[in-house]
Order: structure tokens, then sequence, then C-alpha cells
């Protein structure tokens, strides 16, 4: 990232350079030692910009402040949102102190620069104040020299020769040091700083922005929408909503809905269990078979069949629910992807049940012996059980969800222990959308001392569902949820490559990829939310997401397995090391996905490789990325028929080489027909 230091400006002249500037401004330096702002005008600034700003106060220096001005106006800022605050490492002591607490508490990087104005000290010199940055609290260290020869600006980037286990700025001052500001980009430095104009520099040497910009990219324009792009519906939402109406005796009405494959399949099964649905733009209307879909007491002929389409998730939730209503054997069909794809787990998980899943074609066995997976196409044999059982969830949550909706229906109760959970948020969509249509299960959590204190549901290590017989579905009306699966793709890209703002998306969403924000804001992104007015914080208003410093992060993608792909692409920017759990859940997607990942990383040029249950990314910033000419490789790809993989490139593809060419994008219709045309908008 490039930083614009900005000094000896009004709030008004501030703002005016924020939001008008061409080129963008993509991140601030506020001198608030010398720009003529009162507290009032540093909290309204910090507090509604959504440009990333470091908070800077020299006192030595040619600094005009006092070490409690300083203090006075760093907090105010940083109390106010401030993204970084600059201290100066020969600050009071305990004044570093209270402020470390301050940037900790309202999530504020500290930075702890170290600044030799004259010359440029012996390299042991330099390696000591970083240290001892470091140790008085800077998240970010900065140090910098006036060089006076080419020897003395290599002196300083030598520093990031050293092995330091923190993030490092440095560079030198001077016409010596004018390469070395746009150099230590190339070794990792988070950001560096440039001037708005020539008379504007803060410091002999200092680059004009826009001229530090073009050396960086050259013709590269940062993705930078004004349009608000609206998301589509959650089809995992969509699908457990239509069914459930389905299901209901009267009429139900979703709004929001917007097409896809997975969703219209849904629609299909519905018909198939005697609904009558319509569909009026974005409104479903469903009138539910109620009692007549039932085996015990409706029209149902010997050979019912359910064609689920491509989809996973509606395949197994019709398994259960097939057992649950029809009195014979039950045939679910596919197509695409899903034939040929085996439900992993799933013959475990019913048999406490007493249902069993016959595939229409002959599988033999596994080379040692045992019995492989069902696949689509198969035959449901039940009747489904009630009673109790422990089942494993290690496989996903998708026939557990199917479960769930299916033995409310049963004349007895049961109670389910589901050990090993993953995709936890899924069952919890599963139980909020059965709560709509009149359906209520109760479930208690299990884990450690540390789970019943945070509530992280990667620490859960079990949940029990305790489930009433003999209930009925109701009608229900309510608007369908937007998808952050698909959001994450686009929030992505505007975190990588400029900026982009979302709309139809619930910041309070059950949905397991909302997880995509608090890896973005792990990975150091700015993300904000604001109503359509642009007033107070709204949970369904519009998201904006920019391009900010990003750093290595870690997450545990066991809940949220379909972010991988798109997540994997972030890591790719995201400077160092970067550690992304679950790996080994991406067996049975539309693709082996976690290959398909691999695949796709290794053939851009990306260093990465699994271990065990851990996809281990090497990230480069997308400065370090221009300047070392080592850009992601374009050409052809396979998106391997998978939706997601298609997204992922499509979103790789705005910083490589050579343009990307994918052998299939009709699988964007799975999730997001739209897809294409939405991605257009943003560029």
């Amino acid at each position: 990232m490039i930083c614009t230091t900005l000094q000896n400006r009004s709030l008004n002249e501030i703002y005016e350079i924020l939001e008008s500037s061409r080129p963008v401004v993509e991140m601030a330096e506020i001198r608030l030692d010398k720009c003529p702002l009162g507290i009032d005008d540093i909290e309204e600034l910090f507090s509604s910009s959504d440009t990333p700003l470091i908070a800077t106060c020299r006192v030595s220096g040619d600094g005009a402040s006092t070490w409690p001005e300083a203090e006075e106006k760093l907090s105010a800022a940083i109390k106010a949102g401030a993204a970084y605050a600059d201290l100066e490492v020969e600050a009071p002591k305990e004044m570093g102190k209270r402020l470390r607490r301050l940037c900790s508490e309202y999530g504020t990087q500290m930075i702890r620069s170290c600044h030799f104005y004259e010359s440029t000290p012996a390299i042991e010199v330099l390696q000591g104040c970083a240290g001892k940055c470091r140790r008085f609290g800077g998240d970010i260290v900065k140090i910098v020299a006036m060089a006076h020869s080419e020897e003395d600006a290599e002196r300083v980037l030598s520093l990031y020769d050293v092995n330091m286990p923190f993030r490092l700025i440095a560079f030198a001052m001077g016409d010596e040091g004018r390469k070395s500001r746009l150099r230590c980009l190339t070794f990792g430095a988070p950001f560096t700083y440039a001037a708005l104009s020539e008379s504007e520099a803060a410091a002999p040497g200092q680059w004009v922005y826009s001229k530090m910009l073009a050396a960086a990219f050259g013709n590269k324009k940062p993705l930078w929408s004004e349009e608000v792009l609206s998301m589509p519906s959650s089809k995992s939402f969509a699908q457990r909503a239509v069914i459930a109406a389905a299901l209901a005796d009267g009429t139900s009405i979703l709004e929001g809905y917007s097409p896809c494959g997975d969703t219209d399949a849904a629609i299909g099964v519905a018909r198939s269990l005697g609904a009558t649905v319509t569909v009026e733009g974005s409104t479903l209307t469903i009138t539910g078979a109620g009692g007549n879909v039932a085996g015990t007491g409706g029209n149902v002929a010997d050979n019912a069949s359910f064609f689920t389409g491509e989809s996973g998730l509606l395949t197994r939730l019709m398994i259960p629910l097939s057992a649950a209503l029809y009195r014979h054997p039950v045939t679910i069909e596919g197509t695409g992807t899903l034939i040929g794809r085996p439900l992993k787990g799933a013959a475990g998980i019913l048999a406490p049940f007493g249902t069993v899943l016959k595939p229409l074609e002959a599988q033999g066995k596994n080379p040692d012996g045992t019995i492989p997976d069902p696949k689509v196409p198969l035959t449901v044999n039940g009747p489904l059980l009630a009673g109790k059982a422990d089942i494993s969830g290690k496989d996903g949550s998708q026939l557990v969800s199917g479960l769930l909706m299916a033995l409310p229906l049963l004349d007895e109760d049961t109670v389910i222990h589901v050990h090993d959970p993953r995709s936890i948020p899924y069952m919890f969509i599963t139980m909020d959308v059965l709560r709509r249509f009149g359906i209520k299960i109760a479930s208690e959590m299990e884990g450690d001392e540390v789970f019943m204190e945070t509530q992280d549901w990667s620490l859960c290590t079990g949940i029990t569902f305790k489930i009433k017989g003999r209930q009925k579905y109701s009608p229900a009306s309510f608007q369908i949820e937007g998808d952050w699966s698909a959001a994450a793709n686009f929030l992505v890209a505007g975190a990588l490559f400029g900026r982009v703002r979302l709309s139809s998306l619930d910041t309070t969403s059950l949905q397991a990829d909302i997880s995509i924000m608090d890896i973005l804001m792990d990975a150091g992104a700015s993300i904000s939310q604001l109503n359509a007015e642009g007033g107070e914080e709204d949970h369904k208003g519009i998201i904006t997401v920019q391009r900010a410093p990003l750093r290595a992060f870690e997450s545990d993608l066991n809940n949220c397995p379909d972010l991988f792909p798109i997540v994997s692409v972030l890591a790719a920017y995201c400077h160092g090391k970067n550690r992304l759990k679950g790996f080994k859940r991406l067996e049975g997607k539309e693709s082996n996905r976690g290959e398909a990942i691999l695949d796709m990383l290794t053939r851009m040029g990306v260093e990465a490789w699994a271990e065990d249950d851990e996809l281990i990314v090497v990230g480069e910033s997308l400065e370090c990325r221009f300047l070392s000419g080592n850009l992601l490789k374009g050409g052809q790809y396979t998106t391997s028929h998978d939706h997601r993989m298609a997204m992922a490139l499509s979103v790789a593809s705005l910083a490589t080489d050579t343009p990307v060419e994918m052998d299939d994008t009709d699988c964007l219709a799975k999730s997001f027909p739209g897809f294409a045309d939405t991605f257009r908008k943003a560029l």
C-alpha cells in the first residue's frame, strides 16, 4: 500500500482529498502535529472515514507538539477508530503503555517509529532500535534514516535480511534514499509513504503519490466502483424454506428469491411433494401439501421419486424426509457433478434410524473389501425411526439438517447426539428456518471451559438435539437472506484490488460464510457498514470493503468450507505464511476442491502445500508482486465444473500477468447465474 501524508490541511480539505482525489487516495497519514484540527475534528474524522487512517503526532524532529498534546490527540483518534497510531520510540514509557492499552481496547494497530534525521547509523544501532520499538509495543516497527549515499540506503534496507518477528517499514530519507521508499514494498513492508504534491513532502526524498502509484502499478487501475452491488438470495436458506413451505398446510410467501440451479431444483422437489409454487419476480408463493404428502395418509405412488439437480444439500435433506413421508422406497436422482459424488458417512448416520440407501447402479467394493459410500442415483428405504441416537458430524451437517426437518413429523420423540460436529452454523440455519414454520427443536452444545466462555463453534465437541414428535409445519412469510457465500468473492476483490459496496446482506446472519468478515478483519482489510442513506450503522445496510495493508492470517474453515477457494486467493496476497484449517473437508464437494485449489495456486505461481488438515499459502502483497514482476500467472484453467472455483478464478484474474481463460463458467448457474454480470459492474 502507499500511504499519502496529509499535513497543513483543515478538516474540510482532508475530507475533500479523501473523497474526491484522482488517483484515489487509498490510505492516509494525518499529521496531527501539523494539521489545524481540534479534538472534535479529530473525533469526527477518524470515526467517519472508510479510508484507513494513521494518526501521527510528532514531537521529536520538526514536530510542533509536546508529549501531553500528542497523547491527547492520539488518544482521541484511537477512540474514534484510527486504523493505526504512530508513536515515536522516544515517548515517555508510561505514555506508551497507556496508548498501547487504548490501541488494544479499540482495535488500533500501534506503529512504534524511530527516525534518524541527520545520518544513517551502523546496522547494529538500526537493529537495536527496531528491537526496542517492538519491545515497546509496536505491532508495526518503522525505522527511517537520512541517507547520504547508496550504501546508507542499502544499510537501512538490510534490516529486512534479518528474520525479525514483526512487521517492518524501513527506508531512507533524502535523494539517496528515494528508491528505498518504493523498494521496501518488495521486502514485505505493509506500506510506504508519499506526498500529495511536491510542495507537501513531509521529508526529503518523498515521492508524489501519483508518481509512486504509476511506478508501482503502471497503467493498472484500482477496482473502485461507486455502484452498490446487490447479492443474490442465500440458496442455503432458500432450499430449506422451499421444502418447509411445501410441507406446511397453507400458503407461505418467501420474498427476496433469486433463481439459481440449486434453489430451482428445490422448487421442483416442492412440486413433486404436491405443493403449488408460483414465481412472481423475487416472490415465491407456495401452497404446501400439508398432511396430503405423507405416505400414511396421502395418495402416494409406489414409484415416488425426486430430482435434486446438482444440489448435495437438497439430496441430503430429502433422504430423511423421504424415509419419514413415504411407505415405499423412494428414488432420488440428480445431474452433473452430483452423479458419482459419494455421500460420505451417510450410511452410518442413517443406520440408527433404520433407513437404508441402495445405489441404483452396482458399485462393487473398495479395494480393502469395505462397502463404498452410496452415490446418486439411489433409493431410500425407510421407514425413518424415532428414538435415541449418537451419530458422527465429522462429514458435515447436511444429513443432520435433513433429520432435523424429518424427525418432527414422526409419532415419537427423538434425541440425537452429534459428536465431532462440522459446519455447525448450517444446523442452526435449519433450526431457524424450522422455527419460522412452527417446528420447535431444543439444542445444547458441548465443549471445554474455553468453549463455554467464548462460544467459538470451532471448539464445540458435541451437540444434543431434542425433537418432539407429532409436530406440523405451519405456513410462514419472510424475506430470504442475501448470500454470504457469493458475497465473499466480491468482498475479497475489494480488499485486494480497490473497493466494493454490497447490499442485501445481514451481518447478524447465521450463515457460516459470514465468517469472511472476521477473516478479512484478521487480514487487515477495511470494512464498514452504513444504511442506504449513509447514516447510522445498520446490520442490513450497505457494506463497504476496501484495500488496506494486509497481513498473514490463520483461519479454521471447518465450519465454512465453501470459503476455501476465495480465501486461498486472499491468502496469496497476504504477506507471509497463511494457514487455513479444514482442508480435508473439501473432498466431497462439486470437485475434489482441495486438489483443485492447490492446482490453481501452484499453476499461478503461488507457493502452497497441504499439511495434514491445513492448507499453507505463502503470500506476497499486491505491490510486492507488481514491483518484483511476480504477478499471478494467467492462461488456461479448469474450474473442475465447480461454481466456487469459477468465482475464485474470476477474482484472481484481476491481477494476473495474462488473461485467465476458464473451461466452464456455466457451473456458475448452480448458485449465482448473474455472477458474471455483477462482477463486470464492479470493474
